[in-house]
């Protein structure tokens, strides 16, 4: 009897030693699988085109001016070539996330959320430093003519008013949240309510006197100064808003991690002096996450823009 069970449990160490070899073999061709995966995965992006789409803020001309010195370097960096496409308006860049016709795009904030609302896979990657505030926001203004009888919101009333798109988070959600505060509503309180879809065009309608005031950001309202156009001697801030978070770069979920964790090194180290490819004057970029945007999609909830509020 006991030599039967000593055989018995040969035999048994015996076949728990060849599943466990076979065990570890399959183990190991899984692994190995899984990281030819990968590895091709990573191959293929570092080989095709990185494709950054890019909301219109100024002419084209002179963004695809701010452009080239970030693409150059992000060629360079990364080793790749770099496709920047310049939507023609806010709605576009977002078709072109939903569609994965592009790897990331430089968005607004109310932009994301309209993206991430119709199933894009994005997340936030970086966001500019402001120049002159030193971090990684900005306020949105309302600019009128410097003799301008307009002193206050109220004052709007019975006026022209030019917002950038309603997809702008400084061009309208957030001057729309300040005047709703006050109970002015634009469509019944303002004689008329243009969208011109940039902030370059938005300010040019007030320079060329079409309107009474214009929503637009302070970057923008400075840059514009730069070029001796809305000047402090012919215009001034009639308000402007809290800080407000730096339009992210977004980044497709479905980028190789490798390409991700390059982009966010070239990022961080982009050379001093290079500007923001939409207007501002950055000083660099910081990394940013989903929770830094919040803010605005809770502001949006409140004045019923978001797609359950359109519904």
């Amino acid at each position: 009897m006991h030599l039967f069970l000593q055989k018995i449990s040969k035999k048994t160490l015996l076949g728990l030693a060849v599943m466990l070899a076979l065990l570890a073999l399959g183990c190991t061709v899984q692994s190995n699988k899984a990281m030819s995966e990968q590895e091709n995965l990573d191959s293929k992006y570092n080989k095709q085109n990185l494709r950054i789409g890019v909301l219109p803020t100024q002419s084209q001309a002179e963004q695809q001016r701010m452009i080239k010195p970030l693409d150059e370097y992000l060629e360079k960096a990364l080793g790749q070539q770099v496709d920047f496409q310049i939507a023609k308006d806010y709605k576009q860049v977002v078709d072109w996330l939903v569609e994965e016709k592009i790897d990331m795009a430089y968005v607004g904030a109310v932009s994301y959320f309209e993206a991430l609302e119709r199933g894009a896979e994005v997340e936030p990657l970086v966001a500019p430093i402001d120049k002159y505030t030193g971090r990684p926001w900005y306020r949105a203004a309302i600019i009128v003519n410097k003799n301008s009888t307009i002193k206050t919101l109220q004052d709007l009333k019975g006026k022209r008013v030019a917002f950038v798109s309603k997809s702008s988070t400084s061009g309208y959600l957030m001057p729309l949240a300040a005047l709703t505060k006050l109970g002015i509503k634009p469509e019944r309180d303002f004689t008329q309510v243009i969208f011109p879809g940039t902030h370059a065009k938005t300010e040019a309608m007030l320079e060329d006197g079409l309107v009474d005031a214009v929503a637009t950001n302070i970057p923008s309202y400075i840059k514009r100064q730069t070029i001796g156009r809305l000047t402090p001697e012919n215009s001034r801030i009639l308000w402007e808003s809290a800080p407000v978070p730096h339009s992210p770069m977004l980044v497709s979920k479905k980028l190789s991690p490798i390409v991700i964790k390059e982009l966010k090194r070239a990022f961080l180290n982009t050379p001093a002096g290079m500007e923001d490819i939409v207007g501002t004057q950055a000083a660099g970029y910081t990394l940013v996450v989903a929770s830094d945007y919040a803010p605005i999609e809770q502001l949006r909830v409140q004045l019923n823009l978001n797609s359950q509020g359109a519904k």
